[in-house]
């Protein structure tokens, strides 16, 4: 009897050639598509008709660039965003990097670009519409200021034209969201009173939940005390009742309207 084979006889490796043959297209593939990307990289890069064309002269705006929205904003501030993008192609533009820098910008709400190929920026601000006056006090000195609905202090423009109510009570060394609390709180009472507003000179918002105005009637400024709510009512009871409350009290300068079925006078002439 023979004896069996100490060794298990190997089985010849069969190669399927269809998959090597498909690989090796898909690599050829892969190859060439990565090579053509590079060679559109490149010719995106280097061909000068991508680039954000430079000014023809020296002062004057890139060609490309097209800025819309600016009043009061500064327009030499916002063209200095794209400073390093004249003379580079818009492949390389950082979009959302140039959009953070212009709301960092004074006066500007809100900024949209659009890249138009080959070589066109368009840029539409949008502007914030202040709300009222403020005076910002300080130890050595204080200054006249615009604030919007936001709270956002905002310098006022050469020939600006304003014609808003003044707010108090408003401090620059607090936080932006309550000083936009403390404005939508005035807009709130103006809006209410509607054409009495007219009448107001000055809105004192530093108790939310007891606003002061100054009203001129005459050649007398008188503060009103009108509380947080019922404003048109109040400064209607108001009105209905002034004459009466002249002869009675002349020399008033504060009333207190919190209250809507009487108006009290609080104060009378400053020492």
């Amino acid at each position: 009897m023979a004896r069996g084979s100490s060794k298990t006889e190997r089985k010849p490796v069969r190669i399927n050639w269809r998959y090597v043959i498909s690989a090796c297209l898909l690599s050829l593939v892969l190859m060439s598509i990565v090579f053509a990307w590079q060679q559109t990289e490149q010719f995106l890069l280097r061909d000068p008709r991508f680039a954000l064309a430079r000014p023809t002269e020296y002062g004057e705006e890139s060609p490309g660039l097209h800025v819309d929205g600016v009043k009061y904003a500064s327009r030499a501030q916002v063209l200095r965003v794209f400073q390093p993008d004249i003379g580079r192609s818009l492949f390389l533009f950082p979009m959302q990097d140039r959009r953070k820098a212009l709301l960092r910008l004074a006066w500007v709400k809100d900024a949209a670009i659009q890249r138009l190929w080959p070589n066109q920026i368009f840029v539409r601000i949008s502007e914030r519409q202040p709300t009222a006056f403020v005076q910002l006090k300080s130890e050595s000195m204080s200054r006249w200021a615009l604030i919007d609905s936001d709270g956002i202090i905002l310098d006022p423009p050469l020939r600006s034209g304003f014609k808003l109510p003044v707010i108090t009570g408003v401090q620059a060394d607090e936080p932006p969201a309550m000083r936009g609390v403390r404005v939508r709180r005035m807009s709130r009472m103006l809006d209410e009173i509607g054409s009495y507003r007219e009448k107001l000179s000055e809105i004192d918002v530093s108790d939310l939940d007891d606003l002061k105005v100054t009203i001129k009637m005459g050649d007398r400024a008188l503060i009103l005390m009108i509380g947080d709510q019922n404003f048109r009512t109040r400064f209607q009871n108001f009105f209905d009742h002034y004459e009466e409350i002249q002869k009675r009290v002349s020399d008033m300068t504060m009333l207190d309207l919190r209250l809507d079925d009487r108006i009290t006078v609080v104060g009378g002439p400053a020492q």
